[in-house]
């Protein structure tokens, strides 16, 4: 089996992704982020959960970007509560998608894999601008441009994005498929101090609404 990093928040979207590349026929090796998030509870979802998920490694790699700030999921900035909008929200991390892919790609190199998995959705998403195709293609692009690997030509990078023209209820209709449970999943930008998802926010509203238009229930606890 082709090992392959698989970026792994415990939310929804990424543990999907995780699915699919187990089906896929690849070994997971996945790697997480503890960047000063104001959601820090899905780093403890995704430790209990990775390797019961098919994950053969779980990577934490932690940086502090409270230090630049500039999102309302790493400084003092208020979680919109209102739905879903059609601009760039404030829940946008600057760079996130960027560092995550860099990190994952630097491990990748070292485990001698050339598959990275990213769980990015360009359809029921909230807009951000690394989550969208032209993105992905322009840093796989990079990868073997700036690798040893790439440049020797041992083998070419790739960033499979197999969620990017799903919609949410697609998304978890895949899951349920591959036997995804999703009651070990986060997907809350602004939880209770216990881990309870709030159920207003962008990343709660798409969720419900994935969940709704499917036809299936959401296991997780709702504030």
């Amino acid at each position: 089996m082709r090992k392959a990093v698989v970026l792994y928040s415990a939310g929804l979207d990424s543990t999907t992704c995780l699915a699919i590349a187990r089906a896929e026929g690849f070994s997971p090796y996945a790697i997480s982020f503890d960047y000063g998030q104001r959601h820090a509870c899905e780093l403890a979802v995704a430790k209990a959960n990775a390797q019961q998920l098919g994950a053969v490694e779980h990577l934490v790699v932690a940086f502090d970007l409270r230090q630049m700030g500039g999102s309302a999921l790493t400084a003092e900035i208020e979680v919109p509560k209102s739905g879903v909008e059609n601009e760039i929200p404030v829940t946008y991390v600057p760079a996130r998608n960027t560092i995550f892919l860099s990190f994952a790609l630097g491990w990748a190199e070292v485990l001698g894999a050339f598959d990275i998995f990213i769980g990015v959705n360009a359809l029921d998403y909230s807009g951000y601008p690394d989550c969208r195709p032209a993105f992905i293609e322009s840093f796989q692009q990079t990868a073997n441009l700036a690798t040893k690997a790439g440049v020797e030509g041992s083998g070419q990078f790739r960033v499979h994005t197999p969620l990017i023209s799903l919609t949410k209820a697609q998304i978890i209709q895949r899951g349920v498929a591959l036997g995804v449970d999703y009651g070990l999943t986060h997907s809350c930008y602004d939880p209770s101090p216990a881990g309870i998802s709030c159920g207003r926010c962008d990343s709660c509203r798409l969720r419900l609404k994935g969940f709704a238009e499917a036809g299936l229930q959401d296991p997780l606890i709702y504030q």
